[in-house]
């Protein structure tokens, strides 16, 4: 028998900001994946502090940005790779309207350090913005793919990743520990994603299957080096790549891309963009999503050494280390977890 202090069950984003936790702790820990859910992988993996569709704060954006950058910046140290680039974000204006909104909200004390009060004129012509653009500051995207791939070839390098389903009906609970297969645990952590619901622990909490949908286009006289925020949003990738995304799809709970995701998001796409471009690639995944729009995050009500960590929703990048540390000071240190995001609450 292997003994760790930990088991988690999920190498996305939430998995990986838990694990950063318990190495930063010299805790122990392997780890349960069989890449069924690409959420985090296929995520844009933008970082905005400021909700675009109302110009209002994101709950607790603060505090989320200042443990999630330092978190990424200390893997790229580790890992000796790039994940994190600073790509300003520009609000498309579509009315006279949006602007003067824009105004009011960069008055907002939880707003003014985040949106610039100068309106940008548009001067590229292959965009159609003439009210043009507000800039949001303190913003970039993670590479999600990048980090989640070199992560775990980290974990598999040093043993720690086991490549498989996880087989719930193998799991054996005591009263102060855990066993699967040949591995000892003090404590396991869930954070599968929308393969919650194939748990049957903690699938009665209310993930919502929220499928999003991502196009990779080829646009050589765009030439945008900042992110371009409209009914979609344009992330340039460099080499005159660029994501545009995100569909949202409540009812459709498979990975696989759709000929109506392509169209929605190319008919949106082409009510603002001028030139020629080519789709190059088009992905998939479900976002877990929850009716509250707050992550999921607790014990098991009768199992103490069973544990959640889930729920991420759209912003995975900059909640993720946030309620990671939160999960760790509530089994660790005994902290109270915040009611938001305690599953308690349901």
């Amino acid at each position: 028998m292997k003994q760790v202090d930990y088991i988690i069950v999920g190498c996305g984003l939430a998995g990986i900001a838990f694990m950063e936790q318990l190495m930063a702790a010299n805790k122990s820990f392997v780890v349960f994946d069989d890449t069924s859910q690409q959420s985090s992988v296929v995520a844009g993996g933008l970082y905005n502090p400021v909700v675009l569709k109302r110009f209002t704060s994101v709950w607790k954006s603060n505090e989320q940005l200042q443990l999630a950058l330092p978190m990424y910046q200390h893997i790229e140290n580790k890992l000796q790779i790039s994940i994190d680039y600073k790509v300003p974000v520009y609000r498309r204006f579509a009315s006279m309207e949006e602007q003067n909104n824009w105004f009011a909200a960069s008055d907002n004390p939880l707003l003014t350090k985040y949106l610039s009060p100068k309106i940008i004129k548009n001067s590229n012509p292959n965009i159609k913005a003439e009210y043009g653009f507000g800039e949001v500051l303190d913003t970039g995207r993670i590479d999600t793919s990048s980090l989640i791939t070199a992560y775990k070839k980290f974990l598999l390098e040093n043993n720690l990743l086991f490549e498989e389903t996880f087989q719930y009906h193998q799991l054996n609970i005591q009263e102060t520990d855990v066993s699967y297969q040949d591995v000892w645990a003090s404590q396991i952590v869930f954070a599968e994603g929308f393969g919650l619901e194939h748990n049957p622990f903690f699938n009665y909490l209310p993930l919502k299957e929220s499928k999003g949908e991502l196009l990779t286009i080829y646009a050589p006289a765009l030439k945008i080096d900042y992110i371009l925020k409209s009914s979609v949003f344009i992330l340039p990738l460099g080499e005159d790549l660029y994501h545009v995304g995100a569909t949202y799809n409540w009812k459709d709970k498979t990975n696989a891309v759709t000929k109506e995701g392509r169209e929605e998001l190319l008919n949106k796409l082409k009510t603002f963009l001028n030139c020629n471009f080519e789709v190059v690639d088009q992905v998939a995944g479900i976002r877990p999503t929850v009716k509250d729009r707050r992550p999921l995050v607790g014990r098991h009500p009768e199992h103490n050494n069973l544990y959640i960590l889930n729920g991420l929703g759209t912003r995975g990048v900059m909640i993720g280390p946030y309620v990671a540390k939160q999960l760790f000071n509530f089994i660790e240190q005994h902290e109270v977890l915040e009611d938001e995001i305690n599953i308690n609450r349901f």
